[in-house]
């Protein structure tokens, strides 16, 4: 990555705005519900990166102006302020300084994750449940709105798979950091010894596909069952077959959503899963490719293990990509993944 890929051109992102905005007047957009609604996302984002920019300025001229101030009436007392002032310009230059580093295609779309709890049985699918729980308080954190759509409860605790939307600005440019497998090492509650236990389970991220040209779908292609909806839910729970199972027979992949209010809502949702798994599966494929021109080989498949959360016999969570380490593992399973996140996005 040079130097000139990380930079924000303030000019060029008023610019692009202007244009949006203007486009997005014309009367033949209001019709067309589709693009307007993808030009008032483009357009959303570029507001905040420069509503970024003004308030990281702002910051670092009201530090200026304390400085003055305290060199004119020779009064050191006030220089904390300055402190407070420069924490906040450096943390908002960091927020900007993250958003120009998505520059993927879909960096900007929302996220669909899947976890799956690895071989272990009622410890794994607790650990599932946990990692499930992190990622809740992560949205919670950043204003995203996370909504089930599938879930699969562990046979005694935990759960053995789950399928969940975030929606909000860029999430599936922060959250595809996660993809792979996490990996738990702590006193097993479920271990009547109290012995040491490993458990594993998987993270799938994917961008959710609204463009239908992406890939074509043929409908000869596709298996669809109906079934039950099972676990939480309104009042439709159990009462109907409105949960849908989509299997693509080329690819063998298969998609289920059981939390929408109609068995269509089901059929929408499950679709755009899986366009997104498809899409998906199209880039680690060409990304497999352009990494064997390259000589450069590097597992990029399910298996690939990212991150060790370490309870016992002393408290660490790590990502083996990075190299970035925190004790603080509480905080770490409360939703505090910015600094896993950020050295990320930075090595990528």
């Amino acid at each position: 990555m040079t130097r000139q890929d990380t930079l924000f051109d303030l000019a060029d992102a008023k610019t692009q705005l202007t244009a949006l905005e203007a486009e997005q007047e014309d009367p033949e957009v209001w019709q067309d519900l589709k693009r307007s609604a993808a030009l008032a996302k483009k357009a959303q984002s570029l507001r905040k990166k420069i509503d970024l920019f003004d308030k990281a300025y702002k910051t670092l001229s009201d530090a200026e102006e304390i400085v003055n101030l305290a060199a004119e009436e020779d009064d050191d007392s006030i220089l904390p302020e300055v402190d407070a002032e420069l924490a906040e310009a450096e943390k908002q230059i960091e927020e900007m300084r993250l958003s120009t580093l998505l520059k993927g295609k879909y960096d900007d779309l929302n996220a669909i994750m899947t976890l799956h709890a690895g071989a272990g049985g009622t410890e794994a699918c607790d650990w599932t449940e946990m990692l499930y729980r992190m990622y809740i308080c992560y949205c919670e954190k950043h204003d995203y709105k996370l909504t089930e759509l599938d879930r699969l409860a562990g046979d005694d605790a935990g759960i053995k798979s789950v399928s969940f939307r975030v929606e909000g600005d860029n999430a599936y440019g922060y959250l595809k950091s996660e993809q792979g497998v996490h990996r738990l090492v702590r006193i097993s509650p479920f271990d009547a010894n109290a012995r040491r236990h490993t458990s594993f389970s998987s993270v799938e991220v994917m961008p959710e596909i609204d463009n239908t040209d992406e890939i074509q779908i043929r409908p000869e292609d596709l298996k669809i069952d109906t079934y039950r909806s099972s676990g939480a839910g309104g009042q439709h729970i159990n009462k109907t077959e409105s949960a849908i199972r989509i299997t693509h027979i080329p690819t063998g992949i298969v998609v289920a959503c059981q939390n929408e209010r109609s068995q269509i809502q089901n059929r929408e949702t499950a679709m755009r899963m899986l366009m997104s798994k498809l899409v998906e599966r199209r880039e680690s494929e060409r990304l497999k490719e352009a990494q064997e021109l390259k000589g450069d080989i590097k597992k990029i498949e399910f298996g690939s293990q990212i991150r060790s959360y370490v309870f016992c016999p002393y408290t660490l969570v790590k990502d083996h990509r990075t190299g970035y380490e925190t004790g603080n593992i509480q905080s770490v399973m409360d939703g505090e993944l910015d600094g896993f996140i950020t050295e990320y996005l930075k090595r990528s």
